[in-house]
């Protein structure tokens, strides 16, 4: 297995001219970058697919007309749209309008499931913020923004997925992958107001800065990792063990050297452990977040008893669980059954340390916890590198039976990976 130390460079691109460099691409009177050509068919991909989905989901919700009598903070609307903001999306429109309330924590009433007040703090300052920002700058409204953000960074993190599987795997897988990436189950969360796509924007580009042995970069975005998302934790572990390694090893040491790696080791966490402890000190209390994740969303750590228990239930037909959602449970329990599979040919590519690393740490934080089962498909969103070796195979299929495939997947993911999750579920 490589090391994420060991730097990764770039497959070559074919010249065009012969003469040993790119002539830029035209269309029309827009001429790209020869950087950014390589990305083109893989984002018109996610692209193209993406919208094939979200308007299956739209049909789907129309002919159902089930969120018209929702209330709009879950999963209702005036509009199809407004589903796209409910639920945590309405948590983070809250936070770019009102900022942050951190007052100690609120007991409830003792008999009912949850035992402290929620509390916005739970949801992580970065998303909302940018939220905020693009509102300001653009005039659009708060959920104008939010969608504006999280497609635009969907598209920076189809661009990062082909950028590290292209580099391990060749060009057509790359293209392959970041289709993959709009149709696996949860993709249907990447064009709404959730931190997913914004996250795994960052994730991937991370591990591909590690790849190329650029640890400032690597460092400086695991720390705004760490301002997204609680999971963040994985990157930030992936990060600093890939450096370590680096560090270990003679050879990698003189070729990196010392202060990149250590650079990173020390940045990646700085994020993520600022914002607990601001929530901690403004709270009254440093373990006020965990806190509030455990008895104001049920969310905590349970070694993975929790999954087993929705397991056990599922295969003798029963719900008799927290959070049971039949349809969406159905899904995820297919993607757990996966996971080893997955896994096992991914460790088969000999991927980079950092990639194994970030996506072991992923799937043990996921399925380790307890929170809402049927959600566990996009949980699992950011587990990017598992397309390595589906993407790997595919690319070697002719683009006909891609066209059929894609066709096919993204039509289906309009009820899989968005109604499912949106309509049937609660995301």
């Amino acid at each position: 297995m490589s090391t994420a130390g060991d730097a990764v460079t770039d497959s070559a691109l074919p010249d065009e001219d012969g003469a040993g460099r790119q002539r830029p691409l035209r269309l029309g009177r827009l001429t790209l970058p020869d950087g950014l050509r390589p990305y083109l068919a893989p984002l018109l991909l996610y692209g193209v697919t993406k919208l094939v989905g979200l308007t299956v989901f739209a049909v789907l919700l129309e002919a159902a007309g089930e969120y018209r009598k929702k209330e709009p903070r879950y999963g209702g609307g005036a509009h199809w749209w407004d589903v796209l903001s409910t639920w945590d999306g309405w948590w983070y429109l809250q936070v770019a309008e009102k900022g942050y309330d951190p007052r100690p924590l609120e007991k409830l009433d003792p008999g009912g499931l949850f035992t402290v007040k929620q509390n916005s703090v739970a949801f992580f300052p970065l998303y909302p913020g940018l939220i905020r920002g693009v509102s300001e700058i653009t005039g659009l409204g708060l959920f104008g923004a939010g969608l504006l953000v999280s497609v635009l960074a969907s598209f920076v993190a189809a661009a990062g997925i082909y950028a590290v599987v292209s580099t391990l795997a060749g060009v057509r897988a790359g293209t392959v992958a970041a289709g993959l990436w709009a149709v696996v189950p949860g993709a249907g969360v990447e064009w709404a107001v959730y931190s997913e796509s914004l996250f795994v924007a960052i994730a991937a580009w991370c591990c591909y800065a590690v790849m190329r042995g650029n640890w400032m970069a690597a460092g400086l975005l695991a720390f705004v990792a760490g301002l997204n998302r609680p999971t963040s934790a994985a990157l930030i572990g992936a990060v600093g063990l890939a450096a370590l390694v680096t560090l270990a090893r003679p050879e990698s040491r003189r070729a990196h050297g010392v202060s990149g790696p250590v650079y990173a080791m020390v940045a990646a966490p700085l994020g993520l452990l600022t914002y607990v402890a601001w929530v901690g000190l403004s709270m009254g209390d440093l373990t006020a977040y965990f806190t509030l994740q455990r008895d104001g969303w049920a969310h905590y750590f349970d070694f993975g008893a929790y999954t087993l228990d929705v397991l056990g239930n599922v295969a003798i037909g029963r719900s008799d669980y927290l959070f049971a959602f039949n349809v969406p449970d159905l899904i995820a329990v297919q993607v757990v059954l996966a996971l080893p599979f997955l896994v096992a040919l991914m460790l088969r590519r000999r991927p980079p340390l950092v990639l194994v690393a970030y996506t072991l740490a992923s799937i043990v934080t996921v399925l380790g916890t307890q929170q809402m089962f049927g959600n566990t498909p996009r949980y699992l969103l950011p587990c990017f590198p598992l397309l390595l070796a589906p993407a790997a195979a595919m690319g070697r299929l002719r683009w006909p039976s891609l066209a059929v495939f894609f066709t096919t997947a993204a039509l289906a993911s309009g009820w899989y990976a968005h109604y499912v999750m949106f309509e049937l579920g609660i995301p």
